[in-house]
């Protein structure tokens, strides 16, 4: 492998209105063949809304900024895909190996190709029972250090959000609702945490990235769009299912990367579809509304 020619290849996607999508929800997060559907609908969202989508994952040790489709549905299929975060892009790389990128790599990879926004689920952040297992995702930490924009429907509700709320915070990073006041939860619309930034349309946040840009602040911001209402599920009886999963994960004895795939598979089942119908929903609204920010923020730079 020669990376200063495999960096020579990806694409320059400065002053275009381009989103990053990223790939471990095509190998980790939803099951075939919802996967390939819901990653293919996205792009075209983000058509529809007069930008660019670039879905990232690395293929055969070789960074791909923009999959085929052919590529996506084997990726969907690709059981012994490794799961990419920031640690393990090097030796993805040196080895070879497939892999399909998490939050983080998906930043580090898009900032790369000069990617500003890149749409998602919902992020990462600070695990339940963090005393004990001092679980942090590496997603947290890459906001305070890699200038990419990242569209999501809240931290997923698996996670202690009051913790995860607070690690941002000390990281500095921005977290602008977008057409909401309050924190949306991923499965629901709102719930008790107030923001403090809010924007009203996509032309808001994009003014917001574009004066960080000119601050040279390097580093990302955090825009959370609440779920549409008609797939936004009640918050306490999804806390109860949500508790069920945890139950069976320490029964189970998961640990690492392995927790975040076994508790939304888990509630798969406990929902009885009604969870993934809503994850569908919500990474499919981020796509559309990150398309409407890459347009605008163009026209800004």
């Amino acid at each position: 492998m020669d990376i200063n020619e495999m960096l020579k290849e990806i694409p320059d996607l400065s002053g275009k209105p381009a989103v990053a999508l990223e790939t471990t929800v095509l190998t980790h997060g939803m099951p075939y063949p919802q996967n390939v559907a819901c990653a293919l609908a996205c792009e075209e969202e983000i058509r529809k809304a007069g930008a660019e989508p670039y879905t990232i994952g690395i293929i055969n040790g070789k960074i791909r900024i923009g999959l085929t489709k052919d590529e996506i549905e084997a990726l969907s299929q690709n059981h012994s895909a490794i799961k990419v975060s920031r640690k393990d892009i090097p030796y993805c790389l040196t080895e070879g190996l497939t892999g399909s990128t998490t939050v983080a790599a998906t930043m580090i990879l898009a900032n790369l190709a000069h990617i500003k926004i890149f749409a998602t689920g919902g992020i990462g952040g600070v695990h339940r029972g963090f005393n004990e297992t001092m679980d942090v995702s590496t997603d947290l930490g890459e906001f305070g250090k890699t200038d990419v924009n990242v569209i999501c429907a809240g931290p997923k509700a698996i996670l202690d959000i009051p913790r995860t709320m607070e690690y941002l915070e000390t990281q500095g990073v921005p977290v602008i609702g977008y057409q909401t006041e309050t924190l949306p939860l991923f499965y629901t619309r709102s719930s008790k945490y107030k923001l403090d930034i809010h924007a009203s349309s996509a032309l808001d946040v994009a003014k917001m990235i574009h004066v960080g840009d000119k601050l040279n602040l390097h580093q990302g911001s955090l825009i959370v769009n609440p779920i549409p209402e008609e797939y936004s599920l009640d918050p306490t009886w999804m806390e109860e299912k949500i508790e069920e999963a945890l139950t069976m994960m320490e029964k189970d004895n998961i640990h690492g990367k392995r927790v975040t795939p076994y508790l939304l598979d888990k509630l798969v089942g406990l929902t009885n579809g009604k969870s993934l119908e809503s994850n569908i929903s919500l990474i499919k609204n981020n796509a559309y509304v990150a398309g409407l920010i890459a347009k605008e923020l163009v026209k800004l730079d």
